[in-house]
C-alpha cells in the first residue's frame, strides 16, 4: 500500500443513545485518536536504565465539531446531545482507504464552545470501554 493522507475517509460513525450507528461524518472536521499502553517500572537497583513491563493497552481521543447543527436529525449534536444524561457504551467506528477500526467507547463530556467570533464549535473526548485491545483491520 502506498502513503495516503487523511483525505479517504469513508466511514465515521457513533452510535447514539438508542445503539444505532449514525454517520457523523459531515459534521466532523477533526478529530485524534490515542493508542497508549501502561507500562510498569520493575527497574532493579542494580540498574543504570529503566527496565519495564508492557501492560494494558487503551484507546482515546476526540471528536471535533466545528459548528453546531441542531437541524440534523442524525447529526453531531443529536448523537451527542444525551451525553450528560447517559452513560452509555457506544461503538465509534471508523474506515478510510482499506483500514477501519471500531471500539466500545464512553464519551465523557460534550463540550460546547462559543467564541468571540461567534463561532460555536463542540468537542467530544471518549475512552475505551470494554476491555478489547483495538485494533485495525
Amino acid at each position: 500500500m502506498t502513503k495516503q493522507s487523511g483525505l479517504g475517509w469513508t466511514t465515521l460513525t457513533l452510535d447514539d443513545a438508542g445503539g444505532t450507528p449514525r454517520s457523523i461524518i459531515n459534521d466532523v472536521s477533526n478529530m485524534t485518536m490515542s493508542f497508549p499502553r501502561a507500562t510498569q517500572d520493575v527497574t532493579g537497583m542494580d540498574k543504570l536504565a529503566f527496565e519495564r513491563l508492557l501492560l494494558l493497552a487503551d484507546c482515546s481521543g476526540q471528536l471535533n465539531a466545528p459548528a453546531f447543527n441542531p437541524g440534523a436529525t442524525t447529526g453531531f449534536h443529536q448523537v451527542c446531545k444525551t451525553i450528560p444524561s447517559s452513560s452509555v457504551v457506544r461503538t465509534l467506528a471508523i474506515a478510510i482507504a482499506s483500514q477501519s477500526i471500531s471500539n466500545e467507547v464512553i464519551c465523557t463530556d460534550y463540550q460546547l464552545s462559543r467564541a468571540a467570533d461567534g463561532s460555536f464549535p463542540a468537542t467530544v473526548p471518549y475512552v475505551l470501554a470494554d476491555g478489547s485491545v483495538p485494533s485495525w483491520s
